[in-house]
């Protein structure tokens, strides 16, 4: 097994392996990940490989569940051996599929038994609310999620896509009602998508938060397979993103490629290093759709360790955002 970091998810007690695999993959049309058998061939490899925080979500699929569904199945008989974390209450699907307002007392209590039966499970390491629901206030959606703390049915609770003031709010709710709180932000964020450090970052260190990028690697541009003149046409980006590829920075990712040429590593090496070069920073999550994609991603949560040099001039390539979060 290659030999992944744990890092603990803010000041809580859970312990992640600094690279994630990001399942929204699974049972996804027209990819190697469709099928179960693909499924279980890249989480088979993640487990080999050290990266054994998985990270869905109750929609992912090409139908509702179908990524839950396959990973329960490939997982028979190694439980134990994952961090699991899914999300509920994703906007446009919530209504529809399970009934009441998306982050409801109703709808969370639904939503975590059906998890559960498809990831054939007794209990979800991380359940995180997946977008923030504005019919529903945030002392309702923790009460909820408390109870499902106390009951064993979830280990701890995170939130997806907040902005900084919304985590400041739920924050400040669960101490005052001594609730049990958030210990995780999932939100984008990459070298070509930096608005989070602006006001999500920082909250999420503020207020102990471990933070899950994801995107992280921007759709592949961040991996070193795309130039400014080939594409490999069999990814995500180019058969429902090729705008991204179109209009990517190429010579922001020229001089990317150039620095990391000057320091022997690859782009995916260099992309990782950065990350987990910020404490606050929990595990990279990065989706795969084959056995070698996630042992190189793998392989590079140690591949390289950059120092403050480095992190100045990766400043310079790909600076900063000064747009703020909405």
């Amino acid at each position: 097994m290659t030999s992944v970091p744990q890092r603990r998810v803010g000041a809580s007690g859970l312990l992640v392996s600094a690279i994630g695999l990001g399942c929204n993959n699974f049972g996804r049309k027209d990819t190697r990940t469709e099928s179960l058998e693909g499924t279980r061939a890249v989480l088979d490899a993640a487990i080999e490989s050290g990266v054994t925080f998985l990270d869905t979500a109750d929609i992912y699929g090409r139908e509702f569940g179908l990524s839950e569904t396959l990973m329960g199945q490939a997982l028979k008989g190694r439980r134990d051996e994952v961090v699991l974390a899914t999300k509920f209450g994703h906007a446009d699907f919530a209504t529809g599929v399970l009934g009441g307002s998306k982050a409801s007392r109703i709808h969370v209590k639904r939503a975590v038994e059906a998890s559960l039966t498809r990831l054939q499970t007794d209990w979800i390491d991380l359940y995180q609310l997946h977008t923030p629901d504005p019919e529903t206030p945030i002392e309702e959606t923790l009460d909820v999620l408390g109870d499902l703390v106390r009951e064993g049915k979830v280990r701890y609770i995170g939130h997806s896509n907040l902005s900084g003031w919304q985590i400041a709010e739920a924050h400040f709710i669960a101490r005052e009602r001594r609730a049990v709180p958030f210990v995780s932000s999932q939100n984008q964020y990459s070298l070509l998508a930096r608005g989070a450090e602006r006001n999500v970052l920082r909250a999420a260190e503020r207020f102990g938060l471990g933070f899950f990028p994801f995107f992280p690697l921007h759709n592949g541009l961040l991996t070193g397979k795309f130039t400014r003149d080939a594409a490999p046409a069999d990814t995500r980006i180019m058969r429902q993103r090729p705008h991204l590829y179109e209009n990517a920075p190429w010579d922001r990712l020229e001089a990317y490629q150039a620095f990391c040429d000057e320091r022997g590593i690859s782009m995916l090496d260099a992309t990782m290093g950065w990350f987990l070069a910020r404490p606050v920073i929990a595990s990279v999550i990065a989706g795969a759709t084959s056995p070698e994609q996630v042992r190189a991603n793998a392989a590079a949560a140690t591949a390289w360790t950059p120092g403050a040099n480095d992190l100045a001039a990766i400043d310079e390539i790909f600076p900063p955002s000064p747009a703020a979060d909405v």
